[in-house]
């Protein structure tokens, strides 16, 4: 086995230079690509991220399929018991509404009864409170005949003793004198 090693600094092989020793050139192409698409860059990353992540929901919902057609009775039985309870509470209102225009026909009756009264009142020559005004005169007539007395059962407000201007007497407010310094207006 022979060997031969011949020296790279021969003058018989010249080298040429290689192209992007380093990767300086390469950290300016990609400067310059993102400054010029970057913004380009940027929503077509978010649209292929928007797009996965339809694609996954998608695969998702056929995959439960199954399990929805399993649901339907579940559904059904749902929707049944919502329907039951919606019609006994339409009945319990149709039936509180019942009562209310009962009542509502009763006090339009009792209006038309009074209205009545009082029209056949003003026919006669009474007046419209004629029956009330014959009431109230007959009391008037047996409070008159009563010697009338002031009521002395109430309990005056202050004292006898009490003189607003000596500050005695129990009552709470008294003078006090104002502050010292200066006002303190602006």
């Amino acid at each position: 086995m022979d060997v031969d090693i011949t020296d790279v600094n021969d003058g018989d092989l010249e080298k040429a230079p290689l192209k992007n020793q380093d990767l300086s050139s390469l950290n300016v192409t990609v400067g310059e690509l993102l400054s010029q698409y970057g913004w380009y860059l940027l929503v077509v990353t978010v649209l292929v991220y928007l797009l996965i992540q339809h694609l996954s929901k998608k695969r998702s919902s056929q995959s439960s399929t199954p399990q929805t057609l399993q649901d339907a009775a579940l559904v059904s039985r749902k929707q049944e018991a919502m329907e039951s309870a919606r019609r006994k509470m339409q009945e319990e209102l149709d039936a509180k509404a019942a009562i209310f225009r009962e009542k509502q026909k009763q006090q339009e009756e009792q209006k038309r009864r009074q209205k009545i009264e009082i029209w056949e009142s003003m026919q006669q020559g009474k007046s419209y409170k004629g029956t009330a005004k014959l009431s109230q005169t007959t009391e008037e007539a047996s409070s008159s005949t009563a010697v009338l007395k002031p009521k002395t059962d109430k309990k005056p407000l202050r004292s006898a003793d009490y003189n607003p201007l000596t500050g005695q007497g129990g009552g709470s407010c008294s003078w006090r004198p104002g502050r010292r310094g200066p006002s303190s207006g602006g």
